[in-house]
């Protein structure tokens, strides 16, 4: 519930952001397209990357069960800053306070899971079976709710229904964490892994970078430091894929793998870029397609007098996945069974090339606006059906798969890379969301064509390449 309620609020603000930020007629801040999409991929790539540290903090200073509650109220009081923000610079120290508290509390509420079920096994599955079905109800909720405030109150209390959602979070968290036992308490130093020192450190380093993201952040205010969302958001795209870069460059080359291990970290790297590339096409949810709802597409119902919000069509992927989650488990198993499993390299391949043909149904939409008209919604929920398809061919076997692919000694950082894949995705998604010009909707069939060009087409190259990927596993299943 605690999940849930976290993701309530996530994917609720989500669906307002870029549609906030592009408005200029009720009160939004009536930004570029091109710098809205720029802050939306900035924002939710960094809820990824700040995972890392979140973790470590956990592990290190304070326990994951101490990690989620704080992360919870900065969360709360981030989205409050939201709801309040007649400023840009309150909305976006309201960004920047959700960000960190994001961090802390995605990666360690899933390891308080984990730790609930020490034994592992199928107790464990089914625990993460309802934490999944809490997270998926929390998405389809958040949009829901925020959408028809948006549409009847406007934006701030909007805003403000994922405050109030966290702080729910927040009471039941508290309420029944007497049922947690001791999951959640634990720390490397309870262990003896770390020693005071290295905590002294630790809180050190964490005191530097809070000091200096309010430095940088006063700097811009006071008009001493000019920030480009949209330079910004490339900059930070070029260090990402550096550090990605980086990495791989130093495990081949200096972390002393025997040949196994090389193999097996190149299949890691296929993967990666698998990862980022569906990425940057399936976050175009919040983005182009987000814009495409509110502004391209027929939400009016004559029977009801009554207009669908925009941000209502963000619910869509949570529900698909939810009534197809199940379906796509049982077919793996049934392939397997008959030694018809592809393997997670076809998989990432075939939920790649399942993401650019919903493509093709966007292609058919933009025609429809090019031509003067606006779009059925229908277009829409195939393009999301087809995504969510995508999606259950690749995520949920992705991490499952690098983790048993790296060297045990590098298994934790493994959960760095792939959350690193899903950050370059997200960045991307928004830089590529702002190719997209209100002013020249004859271009947007020829756009949406480009992303199935190239998706389907990067799609094809990773399963031609699936089988000799997949001997390089070296009997990883």
């Amino acid at each position: 519930m605690t999940e849930m309620w976290e993701r309530f609020t996530y994917y609720g603000m989500r669906a307002l952001l870029v549609l906030f930020l592009a408005d200029a007629a009720r009160g939004g801040f009536g930004l570029d397209d091109k710098i809205a999409n720029a802050i939306y991929g900035l924002y939710i790539s960094a809820t990824y990357i700040l995972c890392l540290p979140g973790g470590w903090i956990a592990d290190r200073l304070i326990g994951a069960r101490r990690a989620v509650w704080y992360g919870g109220i900065l969360i709360a009081i981030g989205n409050s800053l939201l709801a309040i923000g007649a400023t840009a610079a309150t909305f976006y120290a309201g960004l920047i306070v959700i960000v960190c508290g994001v961090g802390l509390l995605k990666p360690n509420v899933s390891a308080m899971v984990a730790d609930l079920y020490p034994e592992g096994g199928a107790r464990r599955d089914s625990g993460f079976t309802i934490f999944y079905m809490g997270i998926n109800l929390g998405a389809f909720l958040g949009p829901i709710v925020t959408g028809w405030l948006g549409q009847r109150y406007g934006w701030r209390p909007a805003f403000s229904a994922g405050a109030i959602g966290m702080l729910l979070g927040l009471i039941q968290y508290k309420l029944t964490e007497r049922h947690l036992g001791q999951a959640g308490l634990s720390t490397s130093a309870a262990h003896g892994d770390s020693t005071a020192q290295s905590q002294h450190r630790g809180w050190l380093a964490i005191g530097a970078l809070i000091a200096g993201i309010s430095a940088v952040y006063l700097l811009a205010l006071i008009g001493v430091l000019k920030i480009d969302a949209l330079g910004l958001a490339r900059f930070t795209g070029i260090v990402l894929a550096s550090v990605a870069v980086g990495y791989f460059g130093y495990m081949f080359l200096f972390a002393g793998l025997d040949m196994v291990e090389k193999k097996r970290m190149g299949v890691i790297l296929f993967l990666f870029i698998g990862c980022a590339l569906f990425w940057a096409g399936f976050e175009q949810t919040g983005a182009s397609l987000n814009l495409f709802a509110e502004r391209y597409t027929d939400r009016f119902i004559e029977t009801f007098n009554w207009e669908i919000p925009a941000e209502w069509f963000q619910s869509i992927n949570p529900v698909f996945i939810l009534i197809f989650a199940t379906p796509f488990s049982i077919l793996w198993v049934a392939l397997a069974k008959r030694n018809l499993d592809p393997g997670a390299p076809a998989k990432f391949a075939f939920g790649l090339i399942l993401l650019g043909l919903g493509f093709l149904f966007m292609v058919a939409a933009a025609n429809i606006v090019a031509d003067g008209g606006k779009a059925m919604p229908y277009l829409l929920v195939l393009t999301y059906l087809l995504h969510t398809y995508g999606e259950l061919c690749l995520s949920p076997v992705g991490l499952s798969s690098v983790t048993k692919l790296a060297p045990r000694r590098y298994v934790s950082q493994m959960m760095g890379v792939w959350f690193l894949a899903t950050s370059v995705g997200n960045l991307s998604a928004g830089l590529l969301a702002g190719m997209f010009e209100s002013d020249n909707l004859g271009a947007m069939p020829g756009q949406f064509m480009q992303f199935v060009y190239f998706i389907v087409g990067a799609g094809v190259v990773l399963l031609v390449l699936s089988k000799p990927v997949k001997k390089l596993m070296g009997g990883v299943n």
